[in-house]
């Protein structure tokens, strides 16, 4: 009687278990902690990268501190070019830029949606990275190569560097910036 119970109990939650195992089969494979981070990060720069180019206005894009600096037009096609390039090499191709592509001349709304296009095609990426490839040979910057793991922090890097410049244009025109504003309740 006693093996009965426990055969019972088993099956009972080798079926409680099924759908479980076949849920964990349909889910994509999770990131590896490298992928992770860069994903934390493509979360934060895809939102205010976009959201500084949003909030110069059009007749600000030529804005210039210094006539040594990019324009933030400039910065903001330049940064597009960088996410198309980084995350083509990421890839493991190379990323052509477009004949056709927005640049630092262009009008904003160009501008500002090339930018977004960009971070879209770098969260594709991102999503299939398998940190397993980290130290494969990828195209990168003139014709060079590098490892992808270069690749990847050359392109979390340039996140950081090219907002902080274009948050310093924004509070140079009396901007306040999205990553100082107040969180939306």
């Amino acid at each position: 009687m006693m093996r009965i119970q426990r055969i019972a109990v088993t099956a009972a939650l080798a079926a409680l278990a099924l759908p479980a195992v076949s849920r964990a089969q349909d889910q994509p494979p999770a990131l590896g902690p490298i992928a992770t981070a860069l994903k934390q990060g493509l979360t934060r720069y895809s939102s205010v990268m976009p959201g500084a180019a949003d909030l110069m206005p059009p007749e600000k894009y030529a804005f210039k501190p210094t006539p040594e600096q990019m324009s933030f037009g400039e910065i903001i096609a330049h940064e597009a070019e960088s996410n198309e390039t980084l995350c083509g090499a990421i890839a493991g191709g190379t990323q052509p830029v477009s004949e056709s592509a927005a640049g630092a001349t262009a009008p904003k709304e160009q501008l500002v949606a090339r930018l977004k296009k960009s971070f879209d095609t770098c969260g594709t990426v991102i999503a299939g990275l398998k940190e397993t490839t980290l130290a494969d040979s990828v195209p990168f910057f003139g014709g060079r190569k590098a490892t992808r793991a270069r690749a990847v922090i050359v392109l979390a890097m340039d996140w950081a560097d090219h907002y902080a410049q274009a948050a310093m244009y924004l509070r140079a025109n009396g901007i306040l910036p999205p990553s100082a504003r107040p969180k939306k309740p």
